[in-house]
């Protein structure tokens, strides 16, 4: 737990300079985000679980990172009654903080579920993955009035480190991405040469002329022209 002391301040600044470091490194998205989870429960206040919610496009829900099996049954419940705090933080607000649950108007259904499994208090914060999928970190507490101003801070610190992992890692999927097409396209290319005696610059021409002619995609076309090398 980090309080107001210079003790627990210097190791919450040498634990976020180790996220930072872990965010830049070769690592998963996963790995960073399991770092983040883990961190949050062993420096923020009151906090006893916590996991991230990733809502996808078409309303599809992922639990990834939890520290506790309980997290992801908690995002569950709110998929399956169509409301609570994690799915409210990840589409709708900023923060969503309740700090008693046996009294919460705001999810007449989750509310007293969330209570049946021990959790009385619940914080969670937006991740702004300037992506399609929607996410929330949160945090879960079986204490009533878990949470303080230093908890939203805290809590609010990680969560950008959350996505800057996540938009990291979407990065990097999009560079393999960009890497595998070009591949895909040179040696493409290089059939088309062989096969037809032209230059690099007129199978490049031939290809994105088979490409607009068939609506297809440039890399699709060059993946079916690869796929027929062996029909020569």
């Amino acid at each position: 737990m980090v309080s107001s002391d210079p003790e627990s301040r210097h190791e919450l600044a040498v634990r976020m300079a180790e996220l930072a470091r872990h965010i830049a490194a070769p690592r998963s998205v996963d790995d960073v985000l399991s770092d983040v989870t883990a961190a949050a429960v062993q420096l923020i206040p009151g906090a006893d679980v916590a996991g991230v919610l990733l809502v996808k496009q078409g309303g599809e829900f992922e639990s990834v990172a939890d520290t506790d099996s309980l997290a992801a049954q908690l995002d569950k419940l709110q998929h399956d009654f169509g409301e609570g705090p994690c799915a409210d933080a990840a589409l709708k607000q900023t923060i969503v903080r309740s700090d008693d649950m046996r009294d919460e108007p705001r999810w007449p259904r989750y509310a007293p579920a969330a209570v049946e499994h021990g959790v009385l208090s619940s914080l969670s914060f937006k991740l702004y993955t300037a992506d399609r999928t929607a996410g929330a970190l949160n945090l879960f507490s079986f204490k009533v009035g878990a949470w303080d101003a230093d908890a939203e801070t805290i809590g609010s610190v990680f969560a950008a480190h959350a996505a800057a992992a996540i938009l990291a890692g979407r990065h990097g999927e999009q560079m393999q991405a960009a890497l595998t097409t070009r591949d895909r396209i040179g040696q493409a290319k290089g059939i088309i040469m062989e096969r037809y005696g032209v230059d690099d610059v007129r199978a490049f021409e031939m290809l994105r002329a088979l490409s607009q002619e068939s609506q297809t995609k440039l890399a699709e076309i060059a993946q079916r022209v690869i796929e027929t090398r062996g029909d020569d």
